[in-house]
């Protein structure tokens, strides 16, 4: 293999299954440098940790040999389509991101909702929630990351190009641009170039067309819920996630990609189905450490 990836590999804890704790120390066990952990709902809540208990798990988190690469600040539902809304979330997700500085990292992935074609209220909406966001992130040197996938990376670019800041930014995940609009991870690479702050390594590929809206929800479609998509990834009628190496993913010239645009981030892996995640982990991080 003449490609050599230096990054550092990340696993997205809750992929376990398990209690935040007990992800934790699994990620160490499969050979993590780093871990990217829910903070939307329960014991990761903002608030439902005080500022001894954001301590205590960091000073964990640190003894473990652990870093934490982002948080994911998702709150689903329509993302920011909905303007009523977004006054609500974007505080929730101004939480999110204090405690991913608390935690000692300066990333948040979400998603925001599909950008609309069309310069319509819809778009309005979602460009001033993100533009709030990135001002706030930017003010603390942080970013949201949106997550790739649910439009075509060229579309996603001329939105972020609208906002004055590069706090809002973007978490690539190639498998979900196979998976869902077809896209060429690989070009996404590039076209994004100056927006990646944190990806994904995931695999996976579609097997047939379909409007990324029944997925990712939309304004007059069903709201996005992260249960909803593991559900329809297990049903693999639309699109299977499978394990790396498998799918449509050429990591080669995606990694090849990463290092030319000069990507120094965490490369995290995500696992939302199969029997055993924890040892389709390990072999992912295997896959990855083969490239060092």
């Amino acid at each position: 293999m003449s490609i050599r990836v230096p990054n550092p590999i990340g696993v997205i804890v809750d992929s376990f299954g398990l209690p935040v704790r007990e992800g934790l120390q699994k990620a160490k066990d499969v050979g993590a440098d780093g871990v990217q952990i829910y903070a939307v709902k329960g014991e990761m809540y903002p608030d439902n940790l005080t500022a001894a208990q954001r301590k205590e798990l960091k000073a964990y988190i640190d003894s473990l040999g652990l870093q934490v690469s982002a948080l994911v600040g998702d709150f689903g539902g329509h993302g920011f389509q909905v303007r009523a809304d977004n006054k609500e979330k974007i505080e929730k997700s101004k939480r999110v991101l204090d405690l991913a500085l608390e935690l000692g990292t300066n990333i948040v992935t979400t998603h925001i909702g599909i950008v609309p074609s069309e310069k319509d209220d819809v778009y309005e909406a979602m460009q001033e929630a993100c533009e709030e966001l990135g001002q706030y992130a930017k003010s603390v040197d942080a970013y949201f990351a949106i997550e790739t996938g649910p439009e075509p990376a060229a579309h996603l670019k001329s939105f972020l190009d609208t906002l004055s800041t590069n706090g809002v930014s973007v978490n690539f995940d190639p498998a979900n641009m196979i998976m869902v609009t077809g896209d060429d991870p690989v070009q996404g690479v590039y076209t994004l170039k100056d927006y990646i702050v944190h990806t994904h390594v995931k695999d996976g590929l579609r097997h047939k067309e379909f409007d990324p809206r029944i997925l990712y929800g939309a304004v007059g479609f069903e709201p996005m819920a992260h249960e909803r998509i593991a559900e329809m990834l297990r049903e693999g009628e639309l699109f299977e996630e499978l394990p790396l190496g498998e799918g449509k993913v050429d990591f080669d010239r995606y990694f090849q990609a990463l290092q030319e645009i000069g990507y120094e981030g965490y490369l995290t892996i995500e696992r939302e189905v199969g029997d055993d995640p924890a040892e389709d982990i390990r072999k992912a991080v295997e896959f990855i450490k083969a490239y060092r």
